[in-house]
């Protein structure tokens, strides 16, 4: 199975010019790498621009079943983001967004995590996996990608630090748990998500069950998103 890494831009660049000349540097950086599929998801206002340039490489960070996406045409698109979530989401709505998502063909890779390292994880990930997959059939479920992503994680909040993979494996076994209980679906890799750079993505993505990883502030470093690219052609 190839690897798959996802940049998370969020809210940055500040401008059209330098969205293109980064999203132009990775492209050509991810070219370079066999075995890794690189989804990029900028800014709302630059997808279509980026689109333009080269649609295999762009995602979009959010899906709006009354925007443009669909005639934009994205092959990926992130949902259930912990900033979405914060900024009014609900699991009802999320639910919402990957149905619509997956109704026109695009691949939707659902973000799930605890918010503290207080927080019972088990309970937390099936909690959100019963109310955002709700409704979904077995073959809807399976075109699904889930990503493991604590919140308390990631690199834009204080005090972040990354997860520890043997705690990524646990998610891996709840999350499969969850999904051949309820949908008869086994052996289902995750991505891991939460302050992934070019120093840690081989200890996640070395193990099998890990297959990607969803980079935010890592992402919008030129030199060292290549690296990251680099590091993980060369897993097997």
């Amino acid at each position: 199975m190839s690897k798959i890494i996802i940049a998370n831009w969020k809210n940055h660049p500040e401008t059209l010019e330098e969205a293109k000349e980064l999203f132009e540097f990775e492209v050509a950086e991810a070219l370079k790498y066999e075995g890794v599929k690189t989804v990029i998801c900028p800014p709302e206002q630059f997808l279509e621009a980026l689109l333009r340039i080269n649609a295999e490489f762009v995602g979009a960070q959010d899906f709006f079943w009354d925007s443009n996406m669909v005639s934009y045409q994205v092959g990926y698109s992130l949902v259930g983001h912990s900033d979405r979530r914060k900024a009014g989401d609900t699991d009802e709505t999320v639910n919402k967004k990957l149905k619509s998502a997956l109704s026109v063909g695009i691949i939707p890779i659902l973000l799930i995590g605890e918010q503290s390292k207080n927080d019972d994880r088990e309970t937390v990930l099936e909690g959100q996996l019963v109310k955002d997959l709700a409704g979904l059939s077995d073959s809807e479920v399976k075109k699904v990608l889930i990503a493991y992503e604590p919140v308390w994680a990631i690199s834009t909040n204080p005090n972040a630090e990354p997860d520890k993979p043997e705690n990524t494996l646990k998610a891996y076994k709840i999350i499969n748990d969850f999904l051949f209980k309820n949908y008869s679906l086994e052996s289902k890799a995750i991505l891991y998500g939460g302050s992934v750079n070019q120093n840690n993505v081989a200890d996640f993505l070395k193990y099998p069950e890990i297959f990607g990883a969803v980079i935010g502030g890592a992402s919008l470093r030129k030199e060292e998103f290549g690296e990251v690219l680099k590091i993980v052609s060369g897993l097997k």
